[in-house]
C-alpha cells in the first residue's frame, strides 16, 4: 500500500478579523464621537496638573502601576527632595527606597535621575515653559530625546502641563477608538496618537481625551462593553447584541 504525503498546512496567516460595518451604516468620524460624548459627559475644561517636569517624573512613576500608587510616590518623592537638583544628588538606592510604594521602583529610580540631569544638561534649569513657544511636532521630538520618554509620555506633559493640543493615548482610549473605528484593527497604540489628534480641532483634542477615557472606564469597558447603556451604539461596528438606549 502507498501512504499518500500529507497535505502541507499552508503558511499563511489567517487575516485579522476586521471591523463589519453594516450595509448603510456609515462610520463614525472622530468630530461625530466628540460631540456625542460631549453632551452626554459634559464641559472638560483643562487646568494645569503640574509644572512640566513635575508631570514629566509623575508620568514616569505612573507606567505599570495604578494611578492611586504612582500619587502616593510622586507625593512622598516632593516630600522628601525639596528640589529636583535634590534627587539628582541623592544616592541612587535611597530614591528608589523614596518612590518604592509606586512599583517597579528598581526601573523608576534611576531612570528619574537620568531624565532631570539631562533636562539639567540640555536647559541648564528644571523648567520646561519653553517648549510652550515651540511648534508641537518641535516640542514632542524635544521630550522625546529624553531617556525612556514616548509619544505618550510626551502627549501627557505637553497636554497636561502645557495646555498644548497633543493627545496622550492610554488603555481606555486604544481600546475604544479601535471599537469604534476611528482607528484601524491593525494600527498600534504609539501610531494612534499621530492619527486621533488631527483628527478633531486644537480646542477638542484635550476634552476628547477626557471623554474617551470617561467612556473606556464607564461603558466600554474591558472585557465586556455596557453597549445597551452606550450613546454611540446604534453606529459601532463592535456593538454586542443588545438594545442601545435612545
Amino acid at each position: 500500500m502507498t501512504l499518500k504525503p500529507k497535505p502541507k498546512k499552508s503558511s499563511r496567516k489567517k487575516a485579522s478579523p476586521s471591523l463589519r460595518f453594516p450595509k448603510g451604516m456609515r462610520p463614525f468620524i472622530s468630530d461625530e464621537v466628540y460631540h456625542l460624548l460631549a453632551e452626554e459627559y459634559g464641559p472638560a475644561p483643562w487646568a494645569p496638573r503640574h509644572d512640566g517636569v513635575s508631570e514629566l517624573v509623575a508620568c514616569i512613576l505612573s507606567q505599570h502601576t495604578s494611578d492611586l500608587n504612582s500619587e502616593k510616590a510622586f507625593e512622598t518623592l516632593v516630600r522628601r527632595y525639596p528640589t529636583w537638583q535634590a534627587v539628582i544628588d541623592a544616592p541612587t538606592p535611597e530614591v528608589v527606597d523614596t518612590i518604592r510604594n509606586g512599583g517597579l521602583a528598581q526601573q523608576k529610580g534611576p531612570r528619574i535621575q537620568e531624565v532631570l540631569h539631562r533636562v539639567l544638561d540640555l536647559r541648564g534649569e528644571f523648567d520646561l515653559d519653553f517648549l510652550k513657544r515651540l511648534p508641537l511636532d518641535e516640542a514632542k521630538a524635544w521630550l522625546k530625546q529624553l531617556p525612556g520618554v514616548g509619544p505618550k509620555t510626551a502627549a501627557i506633559v505637553l497636554c497636561f502641563a502645557m495646555g498644548m493640543p497633543a493627545m496622550p493615548v492610554d488603555t481606555h482610549i486604544y481600546r475604544v477608538s479601535r471599537r469604534l473605528g476611528l482607528i484601524g484593527p491593525k494600527v498600534t497604540a504609539d501610531q494612534a496618537h499621530d492619527l486621533l489628534e488631527p483628527s478633531v480641532s486644537p480646542a477638542q483634542v484635550f476634552p476628547f481625551h477626557v471623554y474617551l477615557i470617561n467612556h473606556g472606564r464607564r461603558v466600554c469597558k474591558m472585557p465586556k462593553p455596557l453597549c445597551g447603556r452606550c450613546v454611540l451604539a446604534h453606529r459601532c461596528p463592535s456593538r454586542l447584541e443588545e438594545p442601545a438606549i435612545g
